[in-house]
This record gives structure tokens, C-alpha cells and sequence, in this order.
């Protein structure tokens, strides 16, 4: 009977979340019952949508949820044998008992465990459904992404760059991006906290946007409205410029009228809309990643009590690519 160290949300953030929001706390797991196994979690994700379901929706004082992939390491179910590798949405702890219900197989041999919480995994399938589903891409376009250097900026910016597409991506470092250009192959890129969106815009798209992945709302919002194409889409995937707003609402665009003469189209959306291309997705990406046209980054930080420096660290960007937690070896 293992002990499993999980994270808990001590108290609601108020604002950027900080330590003291969450607890490290010990648990004694039991030993699976008939038709239950037992996850060992290898690596979990942290991911900016989380900081609003700590609003409400997450209990305090109780285990947090999320995006994880492990190993079964004792199983009383015949639908999973012990070394099976699985997806799960059970992170920020150590160990579970499951009945199997919400866990995938994922395969090993295929991409890196981690990649199935990034590229391969939710991230990958945001960026893929929202570009090419949502977003409504065709050949040759121009598009422009915000947070281009995330992990699910990076991978749009890559899918709109194998569809011969016009790219333009904004970040919060020179290095990044530096990256976006020279490793990812975007057309230009811009560093929001020191340029001019409007104004990099124009250099790299003349004629106009033709998609704006929406990642990050406020200003450069504002700037794709103005320098948006007649007909234009914009997928909205988050606004993250926004999930700390406490009381007082940061900035937005002030040019929504914009939308209306020039006949754009903005949508939200969510992964869970793309269910039904996981299969063609899981195709195409692990085609893209071994042919080369694919690249990714993560960023990982070892051991559960680091998940809370993971999850705040999103909100500076600290990370370079995905952010992931390692929680255990795969031994």
C-alpha cells in the first residue's frame, strides 16, 4: 500500500496564484479492488486554464485535477495489464486507484510519454483543431499567434507554416523570439513587452491577417481586429492576459466594430469540439514530428512539490514550450 503525495488548493488565488495557495499533504492509497488498478503518474501538466476553475469550481482543502500520463502497476481489470502506459486527467498526485473509466493507452514507442501531455496530447489537439477546425485555415493564408512560443502557440504557428501559410507570432523574450524565427520557421515574430503589435503586424503581414489564434486578448486583440482581412476568422483559445484579473478587469480591445465591417468571425472554442479528429490528429502529428516538420520544447521541473512553481511560473513565462512536472521514473 503506497503513500502518494498529492497538491492541494489550500485557498482561492487572489490574482497571480502564489505558494501559499496549495499544500503538499501524504495519503495512503489501498491495494486496487476487483476491477481497479493502480497508477503510478510519471509526468503531469499544469496548464493556464486551470486558474479558473480554482475560482470556483475546485474545491479547497482537496486534491487538484489535471492532465497526467503513467504506468499501471498493479491491475485487477482485463482491460489494463501492469506496464501499460495511460493518459489520465488525475495529475498533481503520485498515485490513484482507478475503475479505468477517463484513462487512454498511450504508446511509448510512438513519441516520448511526455509529448502525450504537449504536442501529442491536449495542447496538440488545441492547436490543431483550432487552426485548421475552428480557424477554418486554408493553404497559403496569412496567420498570426499570440504566446507563439507556448506549447500550443508553437505548434499552431508550425501547422500553419507545413499549410505554406504566412507566419507571425508574438513572445515575452527576445531568446523566444529568436526561436520562433530561426528554429520554428515563422516568417516574423515580435516581443510584445517591447514592440509595437499594430506596427509588427503591418511588417509582417502587409495585406492584412487572415486567422489570429487568440491566446492572449487586450492589446494585441486590438491590433489583430485593425489589421484583420475582410472575412477574417479569429479562434479564440484564451485570453490569458486575463485569468488573474481580480476585481479591477485588465484592458480589452476597444475596436470591436472592427469585426462588423470587415465581416470577421470570432469563436471560442475547447478541445473537447475535436474528439472526433483525435485519430486523423494523432496521425498527422506523429507523421509531422518524425519527418521533421514538427518541433517542441518542454520545460520540466522534478518532484510533485514543484507543481505549484509550475503552475505560477505559466503566468511569467518561465517556460519554453510545455510545462511539465516529472513525478516518477518510468521503471
Amino acid at each position: 500500500m503506497p503513500v502518494s503525495k498529492e497538491i492541494h488548493l489550500k485557498s482561492r488565488p487572489a490574482g497571480v496564484p502564489v505558494p501559499d495557495n496549495f499544500e503538499l499533504v501524504e495519503t495512503n492509497i489501498s491495494d486496487p479492488g476487483d476491477g481497479e488498478l493502480l497508477v503510478q503518474n510519471i509526468f503531469m501538466s499544469v496548464d493556464p486554464y486551470m486558474r479558473g476553475r480554482m475560482r470556483e469550481e475546485w474545491p479547497t482543502d482537496h486534491v487538484l485535477m489535471g492532465g497526467a500520463v503513467g504506468k499501471v502497476v498493479a491491475s485487477n481489470n482485463t482491460d489494463f495489464a501492469v506496464g501499460d502506459h495511460v493518459n489520465n486527467q488525475l495529475g498533481w498526485r503520485e498515485y490513484f486507484i482507478s475503475n479505468g473509466q477517463g484513462l487512454n493507452k498511450v504508446d511509448a514507442s510512438i513519441a516520448p510519454l511526455s509529448a502525450y501531455l504537449g504536442v501529442m496530447g491536449m495542447p496538440g489537439l488545441t492547436a490543431y483543431g483550432g487552426l485548421l477546425v475552428t480557424g477554418e485555415l486554408k493553404d497559403g493564408e496569412s496567420v498570426f499567434v499570440s504566446a507563439a512560443s507556448g506549447a500550443v502557440g508553437s505548434v499552431v504557428g508550425q501547422i500553419a507554416k507545413i499549410k505554406k501559410c504566412t507566419v507571425i507570432g508574438s513572445a515575452g523574450s527576445d531568446d523566444k523570439v529568436a526561436q520562433l524565427v530561426d528554429e520554428y520557421g515563422f516568417d516574423h515574430a515580435f516581443n510584445y513587452k517591447t514592440d509595437d503589435p499594430l506596427t509588427e503586424l503591418r511588417k509582417g503581414a502587409p495585406q492584412g491577417i487572415d486567422v489570429y489564434f487568440e491566446n492572449v486578448g487586450g492589446k494585441q486583440l486590438e491590433a489583430a481586429l485593425t489589421h484583420m482581412r475582410t472575412h477574417g476568422r479569429i479562434p479564440i483559445c484564451g485570453m490569458i492576459s486575463h485569468y488573474n484579473d481580480d476585481g479591477t478587469a485588465s484592458p480589452g480591445p476597444t475596436n470591436l466594430m472592427e469585426a462588423i465591417y470587415k465581416f470577421i468571425t470570432l469563436r471560442g472554442f475547447v478541445v473537447s469540439a475535436f474528439m472526433d479528429q483525435q485519430a486523423q490528429f494523432l496521425k498527422d502529428m506523429s507523421g509531422w514530428i518524425q519527418s521533421g516538420q514538427m518541433k517542441y520544447h518542454e520545460t520540466i521541473l522534478e518532484g510533485i512539490e514543484k507543481a505549484p512553481e509550475a503552475f505560477i511560473g505559466l503566468f511569467s513565462g518561465s517556460n519554453n514550450g510545455k510545462m511539465l512536472v516529472k513525478i516518477s521514473d518510468d521503471s
